[in-house]
């Protein structure tokens, strides 16, 4: 499972089984009823909060947002032939609208399949995928978006973009996801009901979600 460098790894184990709880000592079977879970907000695929972007949105923790921002109608651009760390601009972001025939809505999530997961995941290449420029970030705020979704670990290429588009984020009021998979199921579909909701933690500077496209018929 995707994990930033330097925030925490998931762990597992059982926190109590069945076989506790009914008094069996005489099985090498062991069932688990509670699991134990440790792990950071950002991993695998998750949401950002509003908090998580700069110091100065602190108030604005993942259970303030509201849910509309994470059930949306959404679409995905087929952004496949960047390659390692190269920025997404605002025209490749409109020639690729221009090829599926589509159009940014306000509220909408906006998904970028660049095939990056696919091709690198467990690799030495995973960290240097490629990411929207400060541009970009600007570009799709300025379209009233709810968020943008990324297959990559971070939204900007990583010490070129990547705080600077968070630092947009907070700012035009607008989130992302990251490690997202499968997008290229979605490539050539049209618009999609997307629903990423996260868990409400008080406080909260993301959350893991179950992202899912829900097409119409």
């Amino acid at each position: 499972m995707p994990v930033f460098p330097g925030l925490p790894e998931v762990q597992i184990t059982t926190h109590a089984s069945h076989e506790q709880w009914d008094g069996i000592t005489d099985s090498d079977l062991v069932s688990p009823a509670v699991n134990r879970l440790e792990l950071g907000e950002h991993t695998g695929t998750h949401v950002d909060a509003i908090n998580h972007m700069a110091r100065q949105y602190r108030g604005r923790s993942i259970d303030t947002m509201s849910l509309t921002m994470f059930y949306t109608e959404g679409i995905c651009l087929d952004l496949s032939h960047k390659g390692l760390l190269d920025l997404i601009e605002p025209d490749d972001l409109a020639r690729a609208l221009s090829a599926a025939g589509l159009e940014i809505k306000p509220g909408d999530t906006v998904l970028l399949y660049t095939d990056h997961y696919r091709r690198a995941f467990g690799t030495a290449d995973w960290r240097h995928g490629p990411g929207i420029s400060i541009d970009s970030a600007r570009w799709l705020g300025q379209q009233e978006i709810a968020a943008f979704g990324v297959e990559t670990m971070s939204p900007g290429v990583v010490d070129v973009s990547n705080k600077e588009v968070h630092r947009i984020c907070g700012e035009l009021g607008f989130t992302h996801y990251e490690n997202m998979i499968n997008l290229y199921q979605l490539v050539g579909r049209g618009r999609f009901r997307f629903i990423g909701l996260p868990l409400k933690i008080r406080g909260g500077t993301g959350s893991p979600v179950r992202a899912i496209a829900v097409f119409e018929g």
